[in-house]
């Protein structure tokens, strides 16, 4: 015998290994073997399962029944195929082909040798009814088990198919007692190098059945190492299917494995639908087309199930289009076209039934019915074609029918077969998979969307303070929506917080995440906290977060979801032109000055939220800015990408800021334009603040003792102010709101006493005292005769607060102004 005709293939690696996982179960449903391909695909080891029943790796909820019903159809039929689903020993599930295959041994004791392969991540329910057994199935695959001697132990009835060779005569006979010649010892070479490494082999070998020794047959055999609880060998196991001459069988296996890597590649469900087209021409058809209901390239599935009729045939949308003439503008499709199908046409027939039509022999007018008539120019083309033999394979998922995909033949002589249309509606089935994939993460990505931009700011307004303009961009499909948010706070005393925040992670929860922290830090920015403070405060919020889902996760193999983001946060003062700010693990702000120079200030990175560090964590800093400085707050989806470092993305940015003269929108918008032509990874957020400052005769102070013989001064330098300012109509509530700031002032606190009035879009009134603790409105009953003096402000004002300040604290009030002082 000629070896050379023997072929040996490397030990697959881990990552490269064969799609099959292999175990040995008993009669009564124990591991007994296990190999180091089931560990891969469901993560148990040969030490978790080995002794136990094969229902410990069936998920919780079916571990009875499943198990029992599984038995039950294998004692009856000598076997099963189909899908079933498997729990990972990280907590998740699989959803996995699986064929149970019955073995004989000595004195007729069996056993069962079962094989999975990994269909996918859609839910079992949604797998159970799209997806056909698979092609191997229906091959007859031969099983024999041998022990460390390489002497026979298990077969399986097909294995007699092969070779001619009854088991009875296998049984303690090595692989050379019935295979003689150096195909044998090349198998048994195979063999001890499997037990050796623990690694899967392929082999393809030759052999001559007794009956007919000169009749050739090649098989193609896979080698597992089957081990036991310690991990040692208990014997090889080999699988081996006939491909004698099977070059077709050969061709549609290698497309099966091509199919997983060049289908669904995206989630952009036209691109899905042209790579199923590219794949199948010219393997299995001269010309493919796949059209998919309107609908579906928009992210919505169609909303009629299988077998329903709705009165109408809906619109189609080329999404896929591959043909073997080069001169496909002058066939009858056009990719990305919308078509029309005639009701009574068998396409039509496929929508409504979701059952794949044959056509062996094509006959325009006998086939394809009233709309070879109906549309006579476009049948003319199809005959013009040459397309003689035909396949509509429905696409379906969750019983719906998302489209059709059609195969046709023209250069090839042979019609189509029963064998092809079985491959064709496993082709359109891993299709379907993929699609169904990508219309859940579109709604959810469209929820997330909307969620977020419901709860990112609709308007940013600066007030007096600056002028802002903003931009967020999503990331693409494959990322998800994140959680970045901007916002900006109108304080007290006309000035105004600027936030940018990243929360980590993408989809519902990052976005809703951001909601609540966005409203977080509103609620402490009412505060008038400073941004050190305020941060630790948020630390502490997302922290108790993370606390609340780690007590919310039952399962304790389960990896809780933690909270993770960062924060940049910064008030600005345009009395002062003082602008202080911190970040919690945040990119620095860009400044640029009126000139137009941009810098990026060296401030302390603080730690991320959700650390719990406190407020050692965070430091503030603060700027003096000049008058017409632009602030820029980011998040790290602008400056940085794969292919560039940090410093990169900030000198990009920088740049693109570094522009006198332009408007915040234009320079939104070159910002934006100078991202990288590729999708986004991640989300972009730009928030351009300019800062104005407050004109010296808008704001009047003054220095009083603390004696309450100087509320009376304050009142009538109040009172004075608002005559210059001709707001006359304001001094009774102002001096009634100075008389009630001023005296607690004195009556609680010490040191001097400061007024100031400050006019900007509102008219607030500030009193500052030396002393740290702050006013609380009490509820006085009807017979006391203090406590009234913050209710009665309360009323009278817009609104009231109090913030620490490095000397004490400033108590306020504001008052509306009437719109032409407010535009003043």
């Amino acid at each position: 015998m000629n070896t050379n005709q023997s072929k040996v293939v490397e030990p697959v690696k881990p990552s490269e290994a064969p799609d099959a996982a292999i175990a040995m179960i008993d009669a009564e449903g124990t591991v007994v073997g296990w190999t180091q391909a089931a560990q891969q695909l469901v993560g148990y080891s040969a030490r978790d399962v080995v002794g136990r029943s094969a229902a410990h790796v069936l998920r919780p909820s079916d571990d009875a029944t499943r198990a029992t019903s599984l038995a039950e159809q294998c004692r009856a039929q000598g076997g099963w195929s189909g899908t079933v689903t498997v729990r990972h020993r990280d907590g998740h599930t699989l959803t996995l082909t699986l064929r149970v295959s019955l073995l004989w041994g000595e004195n007729g004791s069996h056993r069962w040798l079962v094989s999975v392969t990994d269909i996918g991540a859609l839910s079992s329910g949604a797998v159970n009814g799209l997806l056909r057994e698979s092609l191997l199935t229906h091959a007859p695959i031969g099983i024999t088990v041998r022990d460390l001697q390489l002497r026979c132990t298990w077969v399986n009835d097909a294995i007699e198919q092969h070779d001619g060779i009854p088991r009875d005569r296998r049984f303690g006979r090595r692989l050379k007692d019935s295979l003689p010649g150096f195909e044998a010892e090349a198998l048994e070479v195979v063999m001890r190098q499997v037990l050796e490494s623990g690694a899967t082999m392929v082999h393809e070998y030759r052999a001559w059945p007794p009956a007919d020794r000169r009749r050739e047959r090649v098989f193609s055999a896979s080698f597992f190492c089957l081990e036991d609880a310690d991990g040692t060998a208990l014997g090889v196991c080999s699988m081996s299917v006939d491909v004698t001459g099977n070059r077709r069988s050969r061709e549609r296996l290698a497309i099966l494995s091509e199919a997983s890597t060049r289908i669904g590649s995206t989630l952009d469900v036209m691109q899905t639908g042209q790579e199923l087209a590219a794949l199948t021409v010219p393997l299995l058809a001269d010309h493919a087309l796949v059209d998919l209901v309107e609908s579906v390239p928009f992210g919505v599935e169609p909303s009629t199930p299988i077998g329903t009729t709705s009165g109408r045939t809906p619109l189609l949308r080329r999404a896929g289009l591959a043909t073997i003439d080069p001169h496909v503008s002058e066939l009858p499709w056009v990719r990305e076209e919308v078509i029309h199908v005639h009701p009574a046409s068998p396409f039509a027939h496929v929508l409504r039934t979701g059952r794949s039509h044959l056509v062996q022999v094509l006959n325009m007018d006998a086939h394809l019915g009233p709309w070879v008539h109906h549309d006579p120019a476009r049948a003319q083309k199809v005959r013009d074609s040459g397309i003689h033999s035909l396949m509509v394979v429905p696409i379906r998922a969750r019983r719906c029918v998302l489209g059709l995909a059609l195969f046709g033949r023209s250069e090839e002589p042979k019609p189509f077969q029963e064998d092809d249309l079985l491959l064709a509606e496993e082709l359109v089935t891993r299709a379907a998979l993929c699609l169904d994939n990508a219309l859940q993460y579109a709604r959810e990505r469209a929820a997330a969307l909307t969620l977020q931009r419901d709860l990112l700011p609709h308007r940013v307004r600066g007030g007096a303070a600056v002028e802002v303009a903003s931009r967020y961009v999503p990331a693409d499909m494959d990322r998800g929506v994140g959680g970045d948010w901007f916002d900006v706070i109108e304080l007290s005393g006309a000035r105004v917080a600027l936030v940018v925040g990243d929360v980590v992670g993408h989809g519902i929860n990052a976005a809703a995440t951001m909601g609540r922290l966005r409203t977080a830090v509103r609620t402490l920015a009412d505060l008038d906290l400073p941004p050190d403070e305020l941060l630790a405060h948020l630390d502490d919020t997302v922290r108790r977060l993370n606390e609340e889902i780690e007590e919310d996760t039952d399962d304790p193999d389960q990896v809780p979801t933690v909270v993770g983001a960062t924060c940049l946060y910064a008030v600005y003062d345009p009395v002062t032109r003082r602008c202080a700010m911190a970040r919690a693990g945040h990119p620095p702000p860009a400044i640029i000055d009126p000139q137009g120079h941009a810098a990026f200030p060296d401030m302390p990175a603080g730690a991320p939220l959700g650390l719990g560090l406190g407020v050692l964590a965070f430091e503030s800093v603060e700027l003096e800015l000049p008058e017409g400085s632009v602030l820029a707050f980011y998040t790290d989806g602008l400056v940085e990408s794969r292919d560039d470092d940090l410093d990169v993305g900030m000198g990009r940015l920088g740049a693109a800021l570094a522009q006198s003269g332009r408007s915040l929108e234009e320079l939104c918008s070159e910002v934006v334009e100078t991202l990288p032509a590729r999708t986004h990874s991640d989300d972009v957020t730009l928030l351009l603040a300019r800062t104005r400052a407050l004109q010296p005769a808008r704001v009047a102070s003054w220095d009083l003792p603390n004696e309450p013989a100087a509320v009376r001064t304050a009142r009538r330098l109040a009172s004075c102010q608002l005559s210059t300012w001709g707001m006359e109509h304001l001094k009774a509530t102002v001096e009634l709101i100075v008389s009630e700031l001023f005296t607690n002032a004195i009556r609680y606190g010490g040191g001097p006493v400061r007024l100031r009035l400050i006019q900007h879009q509102v008219l607030t009134c500030e009193v500052s005292d030396t002393s740290t603790s702050h006013p609380r409105p009490l509820h006085p009953s009807a017979f006391d005769e203090n406590g009234r003096g913050l209710v009665l402000i309360a009323h009278l004002s817009r609104r009231w607060g109090s913030r620490s300040a490095s000397d004490g604290k400033v108590v306020w009030a504001e008052q509306d102004l009437p719109p032409t002082a407010a535009a003043r």
